[in-house]
Protein backbone atom coordinates (compact mmCIF):
# COMPACT_ATOMS: atom_id res chain seq x y z
CA UNK A 1 0.00 0.00 0.00
CA UNK A 2 1.89 3.40 -0.60
CA UNK A 3 0.84 6.57 0.07
CA UNK A 4 0.29 8.00 -3.38
CA UNK A 5 -2.59 5.19 -3.52
CA UNK A 6 -4.41 6.80 -0.39
CA UNK A 7 -3.71 10.03 -1.78
CA UNK A 8 -5.60 9.04 -5.00
CA UNK A 9 -8.57 7.37 -3.14
CA UNK A 10 -9.05 10.51 -0.66
CA UNK A 11 -9.88 12.13 -3.69
CA UNK A 12 -12.29 9.87 -5.92
CA UNK A 13 -13.75 9.38 -2.47
CA UNK A 14 -14.18 12.76 -1.76
CA UNK A 15 -15.33 13.66 -5.24
CA UNK A 16 -16.96 10.57 -6.20
CA UNK A 17 -15.88 11.04 -9.44
CA UNK A 18 -12.88 10.06 -11.54
CA UNK A 19 -12.44 13.08 -13.52
CA UNK A 20 -12.94 15.60 -11.68
CA UNK A 21 -10.47 13.33 -8.60
CA UNK A 22 -7.81 12.88 -11.62
CA UNK A 23 -7.99 17.18 -12.18
CA UNK A 24 -7.45 17.35 -8.58
CA UNK A 25 -4.34 15.30 -8.82
CA UNK A 26 -3.41 17.13 -11.67
CA UNK A 27 -3.00 13.77 -13.91
CA UNK A 28 -5.10 11.89 -16.14
CA UNK A 29 -7.81 10.06 -15.39
CA UNK A 30 -6.36 6.36 -16.26
CA UNK A 31 -3.27 6.88 -13.92
CA UNK A 32 -6.06 7.58 -10.86
CA UNK A 33 -8.41 4.03 -12.07
CA UNK A 34 -5.01 1.97 -12.43
CA UNK A 35 -3.63 2.98 -9.03
CA UNK A 36 -6.70 2.20 -7.51
CA UNK A 37 -7.56 -0.96 -9.00
CA UNK A 38 -3.68 -2.13 -7.96
CA UNK A 39 -4.94 -0.86 -4.19
CA UNK A 40 -8.03 -3.19 -4.51
CA UNK A 41 -6.22 -5.88 -5.50
CA UNK A 42 -3.78 -5.43 -2.40
CA UNK A 43 -6.44 -5.59 -0.13
CA UNK A 44 -8.36 -8.07 -1.93
CA UNK A 45 -11.91 -5.97 -2.46
CA UNK A 46 -13.24 -3.62 -4.10
CA UNK A 47 -13.41 -0.07 -2.60
CA UNK A 48 -15.86 1.77 -5.19
CA UNK A 49 -18.76 1.14 -6.97
CA UNK A 50 -18.74 1.58 -10.21
CA UNK A 51 -21.27 2.40 -12.88
CA UNK A 52 -22.00 4.20 -16.06
CA UNK A 53 -23.87 7.28 -14.12
CA UNK A 54 -22.35 6.53 -10.48
CA UNK A 55 -19.07 6.19 -8.35
CA UNK A 56 -19.81 5.33 -4.51
CA UNK A 57 -17.88 3.79 -1.62
CA UNK A 58 -18.28 0.01 -0.93
CA UNK A 59 -18.60 -0.66 2.99
CA UNK A 60 -14.67 -1.94 2.33
CA UNK A 61 -14.10 1.73 1.00
CA UNK A 62 -16.40 3.73 4.14
CA UNK A 63 -13.84 1.42 6.26
CA UNK A 64 -10.40 2.57 4.61
CA UNK A 65 -12.02 6.28 4.41
CA UNK A 66 -10.78 7.14 8.06
CA UNK A 67 -7.77 5.22 8.01
CA UNK A 68 -6.52 7.06 4.78
CA UNK A 69 -7.05 10.67 6.27
CA UNK A 70 -5.15 9.62 9.43
CA UNK A 71 -2.28 8.24 7.25
CA UNK A 72 -2.25 11.42 4.90
CA UNK A 73 -2.67 13.77 7.80
CA UNK A 74 0.60 11.77 9.80
CA UNK A 75 2.31 12.33 6.67
CA UNK A 76 1.25 15.87 6.25
CA UNK A 77 2.53 16.69 10.06
CA UNK A 78 5.64 14.29 9.76
CA UNK A 79 6.91 16.53 6.04
CA UNK A 80 6.27 19.64 8.39
CA UNK A 81 8.42 18.56 11.29
CA UNK A 82 11.10 18.19 9.10
CA UNK A 83 10.98 21.12 7.19
CA UNK A 84 10.62 23.02 10.38
CA UNK A 85 14.32 21.18 11.39
CA UNK A 86 15.81 21.82 7.76
CA UNK A 87 14.77 25.90 8.33
CA UNK A 88 16.12 25.69 12.09
CA UNK A 89 19.45 24.28 11.41
CA UNK A 90 19.28 26.70 8.38
CA UNK A 91 19.53 28.98 10.65
CA UNK A 92 21.72 31.79 12.06
CA UNK A 93 22.63 31.46 15.61
CA UNK A 94 23.87 34.72 17.40
CA UNK A 95 26.73 34.08 20.27
CA UNK A 96 28.20 36.79 22.25
CA UNK A 97 31.40 36.24 23.11
CA UNK A 98 34.13 36.99 25.78
CA UNK A 99 37.63 38.27 25.53
CA UNK A 100 40.52 35.98 25.98
CA UNK A 101 38.75 32.98 25.19
CA UNK A 102 41.55 31.44 23.29
CA UNK A 103 41.51 28.14 22.37
CA UNK A 104 38.08 27.98 23.93
CA UNK A 105 36.31 29.48 21.36
CA UNK A 106 38.45 27.39 18.28
CA UNK A 107 37.02 24.29 20.08
CA UNK A 108 33.40 25.62 20.12
CA UNK A 109 33.79 26.36 16.63
CA UNK A 110 35.27 23.33 15.92
CA UNK A 111 32.46 21.75 17.57
CA UNK A 112 29.83 23.58 16.17
CA UNK A 113 30.49 22.66 12.79
CA UNK A 114 29.95 19.34 13.89
CA UNK A 115 26.67 19.65 15.41
CA UNK A 116 24.68 21.95 13.59
CA UNK A 117 24.32 20.86 9.59
CA UNK A 118 23.71 23.72 7.87
CA UNK A 119 23.34 26.45 10.38
CA UNK A 120 25.77 29.55 10.69
CA UNK A 121 27.19 30.72 14.21
CA UNK A 122 27.56 34.57 14.17
CA UNK A 123 30.10 36.23 16.70
CA UNK A 124 29.15 39.18 18.54
CA UNK A 125 31.09 41.21 20.93
CA UNK A 126 30.44 43.84 23.65
CA UNK A 127 30.46 44.35 27.47
CA UNK A 128 29.50 41.57 29.61
CA UNK A 129 26.04 43.81 30.82
CA UNK A 130 25.47 44.50 26.88
CA UNK A 131 25.54 40.68 26.11
CA UNK A 132 23.03 39.81 28.88
CA UNK A 133 20.71 41.94 27.92
CA UNK A 134 21.08 41.39 24.09
CA UNK A 135 20.07 37.47 25.46
CA UNK A 136 17.19 38.74 27.40
CA UNK A 137 15.45 40.47 24.68
CA UNK A 138 16.52 37.73 22.04
CA UNK A 139 19.08 40.09 20.04
CA UNK A 140 21.52 37.15 21.14
CA UNK A 141 20.79 33.41 21.31
CA UNK A 142 23.28 32.81 23.87
CA UNK A 143 26.42 34.60 25.69
CA UNK A 144 29.71 33.19 26.71
CA UNK A 145 31.10 34.89 29.83
CA UNK A 146 33.09 34.19 33.34
CA UNK A 147 32.06 34.31 36.69
CA UNK A 148 29.05 33.73 38.81
CA UNK A 149 25.96 35.77 38.34
CA UNK A 150 21.96 35.32 38.08
CA UNK A 151 19.80 37.26 36.36
CA UNK A 152 15.80 36.77 35.62
CA UNK A 153 14.77 34.73 32.93
CA UNK A 154 18.35 33.34 31.74
CA UNK A 155 19.91 30.20 32.67
CA UNK A 156 23.39 29.79 33.24
CA UNK A 157 25.22 27.01 31.87
CA UNK A 158 28.82 26.02 33.70
CA UNK A 159 31.34 25.18 31.03
CA UNK A 160 35.26 24.93 32.07
CA UNK A 161 37.25 26.90 34.28
CA UNK A 162 40.72 28.87 33.37
CA UNK A 163 43.53 29.14 35.28
CA UNK A 164 44.89 32.83 35.62
CA UNK A 165 49.23 33.20 34.58
CA UNK A 166 50.78 36.46 35.35
CA UNK A 167 52.51 38.24 32.86
CA UNK A 168 55.67 39.51 33.75
CA UNK A 169 58.64 41.51 31.68
CA UNK A 170 61.44 38.77 30.52
CA UNK A 171 64.09 40.48 32.14
CA UNK A 172 62.56 40.76 36.13
CA UNK A 173 63.62 38.60 38.74
CA UNK A 174 60.46 37.00 38.96
CA UNK A 175 60.59 35.34 35.40
CA UNK A 176 63.10 33.03 36.46
CA UNK A 177 61.32 30.73 37.50
CA UNK A 178 58.03 28.13 36.14
CA UNK A 179 55.45 29.68 38.67
CA UNK A 180 55.47 32.86 40.69
CA UNK A 181 53.85 33.17 43.92
CA UNK A 182 51.37 36.01 43.92
CA UNK A 183 52.80 37.48 47.17
CA UNK A 184 56.08 37.94 45.36
CA UNK A 185 54.18 40.23 43.55
CA UNK A 186 53.53 42.22 46.61
CA UNK A 187 55.56 45.50 45.27
CA UNK A 188 55.12 45.21 41.68
CA UNK A 189 52.74 47.69 40.44
CA UNK A 190 49.13 45.52 38.72
CA UNK A 191 48.12 46.50 35.24
CA UNK A 192 44.45 45.88 35.63
CA UNK A 193 41.17 46.69 34.31
CA UNK A 194 39.06 48.96 35.90
CA UNK A 195 36.05 46.91 37.64
CA UNK A 196 33.52 48.81 35.71
CA UNK A 197 35.19 47.22 32.67
CA UNK A 198 35.61 43.88 33.68
CA UNK A 199 33.91 42.85 37.45
CA UNK A 200 34.48 39.18 37.47
CA UNK A 201 38.67 39.47 36.82
CA UNK A 202 38.82 42.87 38.68
CA UNK A 203 37.30 41.13 41.89
CA UNK A 204 39.09 37.86 41.69
CA UNK A 205 42.58 38.74 41.12
CA UNK A 206 41.84 41.24 43.95
CA UNK A 207 40.61 38.63 45.90
CA UNK A 208 43.30 36.64 45.59
CA UNK A 209 46.19 38.85 46.02
CA UNK A 210 44.46 39.68 49.79
CA UNK A 211 44.39 36.40 50.16
CA UNK A 212 48.45 36.01 49.38
CA UNK A 213 48.11 38.82 51.91
CA UNK A 214 48.46 42.28 50.78
CA UNK A 215 46.56 44.56 48.30
CA UNK A 216 48.03 44.66 45.04
CA UNK A 217 49.78 48.03 43.88
CA UNK A 218 47.41 49.79 41.26
CA UNK A 219 49.69 50.65 38.46
CA UNK A 220 48.34 52.19 35.09
CA UNK A 221 45.08 50.75 33.96
CA UNK A 222 45.12 47.98 31.13
CA UNK A 223 43.93 49.32 28.10
CA UNK A 224 44.12 46.35 25.25
CA UNK A 225 46.64 43.19 25.00
CA UNK A 226 49.13 45.02 22.66
CA UNK A 227 49.69 48.20 24.27
CA UNK A 228 49.57 46.62 28.06
CA UNK A 229 51.99 43.75 27.01
CA UNK A 230 54.14 46.50 24.94
CA UNK A 231 54.03 48.48 28.02
CA UNK A 232 55.26 46.08 29.95
CA UNK A 233 57.94 44.26 28.49
CA UNK A 234 59.75 47.62 27.38
CA UNK A 235 58.66 49.76 30.42
CA UNK A 236 58.46 50.23 34.25
CA UNK A 237 58.00 47.10 35.87
CA UNK A 238 54.62 45.86 36.20
CA UNK A 239 52.40 42.37 35.52
CA UNK A 240 49.06 42.13 34.70
CA UNK A 241 47.23 38.93 34.53
CA UNK A 242 45.75 36.79 31.36
CA UNK A 243 43.60 33.48 31.14
CA UNK A 244 45.95 30.61 30.26
CA UNK A 245 44.72 29.87 27.05
CA UNK A 246 44.61 33.13 25.66
CA UNK A 247 48.31 33.33 27.10
CA UNK A 248 49.03 30.65 24.76
CA UNK A 249 48.02 32.66 21.60
CA UNK A 250 49.96 35.82 22.89
CA UNK A 251 53.69 35.03 22.25
CA UNK A 252 55.52 38.79 22.71
CA UNK A 253 58.38 39.73 23.01
CA UNK A 254 60.15 41.07 26.24
CA UNK A 255 57.17 39.23 28.20
CA UNK A 256 56.90 35.58 29.83
CA UNK A 257 53.89 34.06 31.14
CA UNK A 258 54.14 32.10 34.47
CA UNK A 259 51.54 30.37 36.29
CA UNK A 260 50.17 31.18 39.55
CA UNK A 261 49.84 30.06 42.94
CA UNK A 262 49.52 30.39 46.54
CA UNK A 263 46.55 30.85 45.28
CA UNK A 264 45.80 30.02 41.94
CA UNK A 265 43.10 32.22 40.91
CA UNK A 266 40.54 30.48 39.32
CA UNK A 267 37.83 31.42 36.75
CA UNK A 268 34.16 29.77 35.21
CA UNK A 269 33.07 30.24 32.25
CA UNK A 270 29.45 30.09 31.60
CA UNK A 271 27.18 30.12 28.56
CA UNK A 272 23.82 32.26 29.13
CA UNK A 273 20.83 31.48 27.44
CA UNK A 274 17.01 32.09 27.95
CA UNK A 275 15.22 29.82 30.11
CA UNK A 276 12.82 27.35 28.47
CA UNK A 277 13.35 24.86 25.63
CA UNK A 278 15.91 25.93 22.61
CA UNK A 279 15.58 25.45 19.18
CA UNK A 280 17.48 22.65 17.05
CA UNK A 281 20.68 25.97 16.07
CA UNK A 282 20.76 26.42 19.56
CA UNK A 283 20.90 23.15 20.86
CA UNK A 284 23.58 22.59 18.68
CA UNK A 285 26.12 25.06 20.04
CA UNK A 286 24.90 24.23 23.68
CA UNK A 287 26.38 20.78 22.27
CA UNK A 288 29.16 22.19 20.90
CA UNK A 289 30.32 23.94 24.29
CA UNK A 290 29.76 21.16 26.40
CA UNK A 291 31.97 19.20 24.44
CA UNK A 292 34.78 22.12 24.19
CA UNK A 293 34.23 22.16 28.10
CA UNK A 294 34.50 18.12 28.38
CA UNK A 295 38.24 18.53 25.91
CA UNK A 296 38.92 21.34 28.25
CA UNK A 297 38.86 18.95 31.43
CA UNK A 298 40.80 15.80 29.70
Amino acid sequence: MELRQLRYFLTVAEELHFGRAAERLHIVQSAVSQQLRRLERELGTELFARSTRVVRLTEAGERLLPYAREMLALQARAREAIDELRAEQAATVRLGTSSGLGARLDAVLTAFTRHAGHAQLELVTGSTEQRLAQVRAGDLDAALLRGERTHPGLEFLPLWQDVLVAALPAGHELAAGETVELARLADLPLRLSARSRNPALHDLVTRSCRAAGYTPVPGPEFTNDQDTLAAIGHGKPSWTVFYAPHADQLPVPGVVFRPLSGPTPVMRTYLAVRNGPPRAALRALIEACYEAAEGARA
